[in-house]
């Protein structure tokens, strides 16, 4: 069977614009003389849909653009096409709707399936909105008998739970036992740093188990905070490699289902590369499907303006992003002179406005309700004075702010609510301190694009005299490695200190990732790029007492 793998970047709730994409895309393949084309799951509606499935006329809608498609489906005849959308269970109980696959060809929708393991945790919530499938069944089409699974229907295998299983059922297992000749799995799977191995690795153990050819479909593009790379591919019934589509951008690809693969194809991702091609697009995509097309910055000289500015620039063009520096009392001599250098290097448009007059103006006026001697309030006020600057800029000009506090920051509340927090979306919330430093050195890997003094100088905010990070923080690797613990593993305090950290620290630490979880919840939306991000993955509570 010639199969086309249509790795898309659909719009969430673009019904029609990504029912008219796939069209084209399925007219194309057409004229390569391919026999089915298939598309990611959920493509019909984009990924994840949210509670657009909770409103009748969207499914309405979906019912509509689906018979829609099977009239189409005759001008690529006899060329079939398998894809997501939900579909209505017409009963009683439950939620009603079930995340299906359908496959479409001659002018007929010739058969649905549905997904049977609905992941409900970290980023996921599917039992929310569908009902698993109660059977498991092959497709029959043209001369091959197709094992269609959904995203987590093939992410089941006991290696990846040594713990406990999520789940009792092995849908591959179960379809492969029914006598497939291909397997088929349409995901929307979100990308973190290393994912795609992982993603390889199970898929190619799935093939050589059972001995058929593997085709992995993927969604690619930014939706919200989520990040899906791509990185799709079709192996052979050795677990080989035979094609496999790009990262972090839209392809197409077609390859015969008995081609062979190689021994070293689909090659894992560089992690610090991998972790900017997905930081760029997903900055992209949240400015094009949320309708702006420019951006504002604020520039500090310090390194992780710099890294949030370059990438802006990389997803942008250099045209579409301005710079802003706010000088203070505080400020050194190279918050401006660092700024003015990393702009000059980007191209982009740069403006200087300075806040020691608009301090000193509110510091008069708020008088005795601010009694000296100064300190923290003096420091916020500073910082939310520049985020003001920054969102009158948005007001007038329409572009975006993008704030630039990165994850080992916010997890220990180092940053100010309306002031350093303000923005439409926080590029870095995701990225611990040390790996911001690896972005920059990768954005430097040609020439230099920000300024070595910015990657060597002492991390500070510069709201006091001689201010710097570590003046109330660990230093950034002994934190980052202690919130990856905390964060991303989960481990208790004590565990913590048994890896061999001072149980002071440790304690400080956490107690400060649990008292700044209030200034998250009002946090921009951050890009996902490690295994536990702020956000939709991590609900605590605020008005809570339990440490761990």
């Amino acid at each position: 069977m010639r199969i086309s793998i249509a790795q898309l970047n659909p719009v969430v709730g673009d019904i029609v614009g990504n029912l008219d994409r796939l069209t084209e895309v399925a007219e194309r393949c057409h004229g390569r003389g391919t026999d089915l084309v298939v598309f990611p799951e959920l493509y019909l509606v984009g990924y994840p849909p949210r509670d657009l499935l909770e409103r009748r006329r969207f499914i309405d809608d979906v019912e509509a653009a689906v018979a829609d498609l099977a009239r189409r489906s005759t001008r690529f005849a006899p060329t079939g096409v398998l894809f997501g959308a939900p579909t209505r269970t017409d009963e009683r109980v439950g939620a009603g709707l079930r995340n299906s696959a359908l496959l479409v060809a001659d002018g007929e929708i010739m058969a649905v399936r549905h997904k049977a393991l609905l992941p409900t945790y970290d980023v996921f919530d599917e039992h929310r909105y569908f009902d698993p499938a109660d059977e498991i069944h092959p497709i029959e089409f043209r001369d091959q008998i197709l094992g269609v699974s959904i995203c987590e229907d093939a992410w089941n295998r006991a290696e990846l739970w040594p713990d406990q299983r999520l789940y009792e059922r092995e849908p591959v297992r179960e379809l492969a036992k029914q006598g497939v000749t291909v397997m088929i799995n349409l995901s929307a799977s979100p990308f973190y740093v290393g994912k795609d191995r992982v993603r390889h690795d199970l898929m190619a153990a799935h093939a050589s188990e059972h001995g058929v050819p593997f085709t992995y479909v993927n969604q690619v593009g930014g939706n919200d905070e989520l990040i899906f790379d791509g990185g799709s591919f079709l192996m052979d019934g050795r677990g080989r490699c035979a094609i496999a589509c790009r990262h972090f951008s839209e392809d197409i690809v077609t390859v015969e289902t008995s081609a062979s693969g190689a021994d070293r194809a689909g090659e894992p991702l560089e992690r610090v590369a991998s972790a900017h091609d997905a930081l760029r697009l997903g900055i992209s995509d949240y400015l094009r499907k949320c309708g702006f097309t420019r951006a504002v910055i604020g520039l500090s000289g310090g390194i992780d303006s710099a890294v949030a500015c370059a990438l802006a620039v990389r997803a942008l063009g250099s045209e579409h992003v301005m710079g802003v520096t706010m000088p203070s009392m505080h400020s050194s001599e190279g918050s401006v002179t660092d700024s003015v250098r990393l702009a000059q290097n980007l191209g982009i448009r740069f403006e200087e406005v300075a806040i020691t007059d608009i301090y000193d103006a509110y510091m008069t006026e708020l008088g005795p309700l601010v009694p000296p001697p100064p300190g923290i309030t003096e420091e916020n006020v500073q910082a939310r004075i520049r985020g003001n600057i920054l969102m009158a800029i948005s007001n007038r000009h329409g572009h975006i702010v993008l704030s630039t506090g990165n994850k080992s920051e916010l997890a220990v509340g180092y940053c100010t609510l309306y002031g350093d927090m303000s923005g439409g979306l926080a590029v870095l919330a995701d990225v611990p301190k040390m790996m911001v430093y690896e972005l920059a050195e990768y954005i430097n890997r040609e020439k230099e694009i920000i300024p070595r003094a910015t990657i060597e100088k002492p991390p500070s905010a510069e709201l006091s005299p001689g201010q710097t990070d570590q003046d109330t923080l660990p230093p950034y690797e002994e934190l980052d490695a202690i919130l990856e613990l905390y964060i991303e593993e989960g481990l208790p305090t004590e565990q913590i200190i048994a890896e061999g950290f001072d149980r002071e620290t440790v304690r400080q630490v956490l107690e400060r990732v649990e008292q700044s979880e209030y200034k998250r919840r009002q946090a921009a939306p951050g890009l996902k790029v490690t295994t536990k991000a702020f956000g939709t993955g991590r609900r605590m509570p605020i008005a809570a007492r339990y440490r761990l």
